[in-house]
């Protein structure tokens, strides 16, 4: 029997761990003799009360769903996949590989080609990782995090190398064509006498990433190799009982990971960018642990932990713009965030479980 029912691991923990974190953020806003209130509606007006801060705020989410997906995939094959960042910049080189060199007509055709490329390259450079630990018992942790690096390595050396322009001193490619410009949340949405979302690069992806929620859901929990991947993890002993092998749910499952991290670079290298610059990811890799950790590896939890990611990003701009709040402690609200939703969540379910058990024993 469950320590407590489903819908309180699934809401209950995470509410109360991000309820803990705003409070001791408020704290540390009190501490610097701000007022944690003025802050928060800052957040709030910066990021959810008009349609450009809504832009970026699902432009930041969009990047996490991507991310947040590869490292739940893996977690449910019990392996942690912290390659996200790399794996994610491979899929960029992908992503500008297939605009710079193909002439496409209409930037529909374009996308699906990015998208072959960015998944064929994200899940690439996942598969090595995959192979050393399937063949050779490597621990796919240091295997992925030593592959961010040399993916950083790889782009810069491509970047500076190859793919510069003639002339250029930034390490970038030049501008995508006109035809593979993906249309912005403006463009489908707003117009010149109705500028909703103007200025926000909110694109077209944002959808993509909402169907790979539901593909990912469709897989894992309506398919056989999803059913396979979740024996695997929940015991590899039982499952090579039943007949699954090992190696190839490993690779499988790090293929798609991988591939779902490439796809990041749809929205950073060709929806915003519209170029393929050095550092795209901008530590997303990173958040998507957090992102997959808060959603409970489910596709849904998924989709709601990366819109909350995505306010606290567009909101922490705001906050350390308008308020004589510093960018740095914008970055330790989000890390408390961070912090109590993943690396502290059994201070919080410890005590819900004790709490169930009782009330389950009194009734």
């Amino acid at each position: 029997m469950d320590r407590m029912p489903a819908w309180a691991d699934a809401v209950l923990v995470p509410l109360i761990s991000i309820i803990l974190a705003a409070f001791l953020s408020a704290l540390v806003i009190l501490a610097i003799g701000e007022n944690p209130i003025e802050a928060f509606k800052l957040m709030v007006e910066g990021a959810l009360m008009k349609s450009s801060g809504w832009g970026y705020t699902l432009y930041y989410a969009t990047n996490f769903m991507f991310t947040g997906l590869a490292v739940a995939v893996a977690f449910h094959a019990r392996m942690f996949n912290i390659g996200g960042e790399g794996q994610a910049m491979i899929g960029g080189l992908g992503v500008a590989l297939v605009c710079l060199y193909i002439p496409f007509p209409h930037w529909a055709l374009a996308l699906i080609a990015a998208t072959l490329g960015a998944a064929v390259f994200g899940a690439a450079w996942a598969y090595i990782p995959a192979i050393l630990q399937a063949k050779r018992g490597s621990h796919i942790v240091i295997t992925t995090i030593m592959f961010n690096f040399i993916a950083a390595a790889v782009l810069n050396y491509v970047l500076v190398n190859m793919l510069r322009p003639k002339g250029a001193m930034e390490p970038a490619t030049a501008g995508f064509p006109e035809a593979t410009h993906l249309p912005t949340f403006f463009d489908m949405f707003g117009s010149p006498e109705n500028p909703l979302f103007r200025s926000a690069p909110a694109n077209v992806t944002f959808f993509i990433a909402v169907a790979a929620c539901i593909a990912v859901w469709v897989l894992i929990w309506r398919t056989r190799l999803g059913y396979e991947i979740r024996a695997f993890g929940h015991s590899e002993t039982a499952a090579k009982y039943a007949g699954i092998s090992p190696t190839r749910i490993i690779v499988i499952t790090m293929l798609i990971s991988g591939g779902l991290a490439g796809l990041m670079a749809l929205n950073t290298t060709m929806g915003e960018a519209e170029r393929l610059v050095l550092n795209a990811p901008e530590g997303a890799g990173f958040i998507g642990i957090a992102v997959a950790l808060m959603g409970r590896s489910h596709p849904f939890g998924v989709f709601l932990a990366a819109l909350l990611f995505g306010f606290l990003y567009q909101g922490g701009a705001e906050l350390a713009f308008w308020a004589n709040i510093p960018r740095e402690l914008v970055t330790v609200i989000q890390a408390l965030v961070i912090l109590f939703t993943g690396a502290l969540d059994n201070m919080v379910r410890m005590p819900l479980e004790r709490l169930f058990l009782a009330l389950r024993k009194d009734s």
